[in-house]
């Protein structure tokens, strides 16, 4: 969460260019990503490499997960950077937990992957800083803007929950 938190002092604009990564460990200018960025840098600063993690099972079982690009191989330039494999990887690695409507339900460190109302995937971290309003945790994510703190856990349609640390 701090790894999250830390990026809405440095991430202030929104680039899904592909860029050519480092592997492993690579990671796009800190300046900018995109919001599936937010999620891998946090996890990074957790000690876990998402851009490894999710290639390497991309390599073990690239039929499993989304075909949405074309793509013929993995790519771990990319690869960790798209919602949709994030989402594949966390399943697969039996992260999901169930997509409820309380948002007592939803805790700090938690990923949570929504379907906008353009019907975009976006991704973010559930935070334990608090809205002063609603008392409910903010989410760290980068919608356009680059990475904000805000008070968006049930703005759009949760389409995925996962809990890394049980």
């Amino acid at each position: 969460m701090d790894s999250a938190i830390e990026q809405t002092k440095h991430t202030n604009e929104y680039d899904p260019a592909y860029v050519k990564l480092g592997y492993p460990g690579g990671d796009v200018p800190i300046e900018r990503g995109v919001c599936a960025d937010v999620i891998v840098r946090a996890f990074r600063g957790a000690g876990v490499d998402l851009q490894k993690e999710l290639h390497e099972d991309m390599v073990r079982s690239f039929a499993k997960y989304p075909a949405n690009w074309g793509a013929r191989k993995p790519d771990s330039n990319i690869d960790h950077r798209r919602v949709p494999n994030l989402m594949t990887f966390f399943s697969r690695t039996g992260k999901s937990i169930p997509i409820t409507s309380r948002q007592s339900d939803y805790l700090p460190g938690d990923v949570v992957a929504w379907e906008l109302d353009n019907h975009l995937l976006h991704i973010g971290l559930v935070t334990d800083a608090v809205a002063t309003n609603t008392q409910t945790y903010l989410v760290v994510h980068n919608i356009g803007a680059g990475a904000r703190l805000e008070d968006v856990l049930m703005s759009w349609k949760i389409i995925g929950h996962y809990r890394m640390w049980k």
